[in-house]
């Protein structure tokens, strides 16, 4: 999968789903995507909150991406302060957020690397991640034909995508390769936000501050394989 900044709990069952998660570092940094943004909510509305990037040309892998230099942690930490400080489990969270956004790290693989795997540590995900340019494979190849590849590097005999896989990628493609084709489908979740209308699919950060992580880890599992 791509890295995600502070994804939304989809991407998080799917970590816990697997046995090794994969994360594509030598991939093409998407323009206008969700490599470097997410939603919350301030005020009672959804906003984007984002990464601001060094300017540079849309060619470029994520991995050869840079943070803005012009980037404050302290804005963005207080931006969530402001968002969440009345929710019921900021406490619990917020030194997480301290923990992800203070990270020195200015390239931007590194920095969303650093955000997943700190975030799953928080959550008590044991999953092994894995960059997947340290992989011993043509990385030249693209689409359906890496997958297959890291499938096959790492002794895979199943390979678990998001639903939106399904528009992508074709079961008998990889029974042929002997490997079986599944797509993580996440159940419709609900929680409190402030007494108001909820609003489901936000950044894990959403989750983390209105349940507990005991919640958290239970809602981890609210999803069919198809």
């Amino acid at each position: 999968m791509q890295p995600y900044f502070l994804p939304y709990i989809g991407y998080f069952q799917l970590i816990a789903a697997v046995d090794l998660f994969i994360v594509y570092d030598n991939i093409k940094y998407t323009k206008r995507g969700w490599i470097n943004r997410n939603r919350m909510l301030q005020n009672g509305k959804v906003v984007l909150f984002s990464l601001p990037l060094k300017a540079d040309s849309d060619f470029r892998d994520v991995r050869e991406r840079e943070l803005a230099a012009d980037f404050s942690a302290d804005k963005f930490l207080d931006r969530i302060d402001g968002a969440y400080r009345r929710a019921p489990y900021f406490a619990e969270t917020f030194p997480l957020m301290e923990q992800v956004v203070r990270h020195e790290d200015r390239n931007l693989f590194g920095f969303l690397h650093h955000s997943i795997v700190r975030t799953c540590e928080h959550l008590g995900i044991a999953t092994g991640i894995r960059v997947s340019s340290t992989i011993d494979i043509d990385h030249d190849l693209k689409g359906r034909d890496k997958v297959l590849a890291l499938c096959h590097a790492v002794g895979a005999d199943t390979y678990i995508n998001a639903s939106g896989g399904t528009e992508l990628y074709a079961g008998e493609d990889f029974a042929a390769r002997g490997i079986a084709l599944k797509f993580l489908q996440s159940t419709p979740i609900g929680y409190s936000q402030f007494g108001d209308e909820f609003v489901p699919w936000l950044s894990i950060i959403d989750v983390m501050m209105f349940n507990p992580k005991a919640v958290v880890a239970a809602l981890l599992g609210e999803y069919k394989l198809t």
